[in-house]
């Protein structure tokens, strides 16, 4: 459940935070006409991230054996890969996001296009979706009640858009560089798991090798059919008797994601350490057009 809400939580503020920035832009430049393409193209986003996240879910329920490991173990790792790219990606761009957005709603807006504006909200809230989706397949796999895992994934939504709509309105005080920085830590520790988890239904599927099969033994301690246990494997990856293969890959990732991610340390201003004020300030702007 906590992963389920983790992932949807941060992917669903992402997507909110770039609409508003779009639809707060729009109402201070004047065109308030546009506004309908970018509920169009969210609406598309949000139908096609359903869509695929069904197939893929729908996919795995007709596997079985060797294929459903190696399927679930690919399904694995393309999730940790994507979850570093999405982690990366935000703390790189996140000092000139705004300045991106418009700059290319400025092009759209010059060229009197509905259809740029339809296509820059269809694709930033359906590369969250679709991500979303991915994440939650892989998330669901070890979850021992598919219907916790779905209420956290919904109350993650949820939140998201409520602290969304409060920073659009100016009445949430959220700090996002502290909150994307938690969250990204999080979600570091959750992509670690990915990993180890990939790499363990790859070798439950022999496609590769353990290295050494037991380097420790955990199950006097924690066990993992505890429930404790249970949640860690399900949030962290946790494994009580982990393979060579498993131990490598775990703090391999960790090491390389936070030296990654805290150094070196972007020097210029991320916008979203005041991302909340300014889009508050430009909120404050367009209402003063109005």
């Amino acid at each position: 459940m906590f992963s389920s809400l983790l992932i949807t939580l941060r992917e669903g503020l992402e997507g909110a935070l770039v609409l508003g920035i779009i639809l707060a832009y729009l109402k201070k430049s004047g065109n308030r006409h546009a506004v309908q393409s970018v509920w169009f193209g969210t609406a598309l986003a949000i139908a096609v991230s359903v869509i695929v996240g069904s197939v893929i879910f729908f996919a795995a329920s007709e596997l079985e054996g060797r294929v459903e490991e190696i399927f679930e173990g690919v399904a694995s790792l393309t999730a940790a890969g994507l979850l570093s790219w999405m982690i990366f990606w935000m703390h790189r761009q996140s000092s000139d996001i705004r300045g991106h957005l418009h700059d290319q709603m400025k092009s759209a807006l010059g060229s009197r296009s509905s259809l740029g504006l339809f296509m820059l909200s269809f694709v930033a809230v359906a590369r969250e979706g679709i991500e979303t989706a991915l994440f939650l397949f892989s998330a669901t796999t070890v979850e021992k009640s598919p219907g916790l895992s779905a209420f956290g994934g919904v109350l993650g939504l949820a939140i998201a858009v409520a602290i969304g709509i409060g920073v659009y309105r100016g009445a949430s005080r959220l700090n996002l560089r502290s909150f994307f920085t938690v969250t990204s830590l999080l979600l570091m520790l959750f992509g670690a798991g990915l990993l180890v988890r990939g790499v363990a239904d790859l070798q439950e599927a022999s496609v590769i090798p353990p290295l050494v099969e037991h380097v420790w033994d955990g199950n006097r301690i924690l066990p993992e059919a505890s429930t404790f246990g249970e949640f860690l494997t399900a949030t962290l990856g946790y494994r009580a008797s982990p393979s060579l293969a498993e131990v490598m890959a775990y703090f391999g990732y960790l090491g390389v994601a936070l030296v990654g991610y805290f150094y070196p340390r972007a020097k210029k201003g991320e916008v979203f350490s005041q991302g909340n004020k300014r889009l508050q300030i430009e909120v404050r702007q367009a209402k003063t057009v109005e």
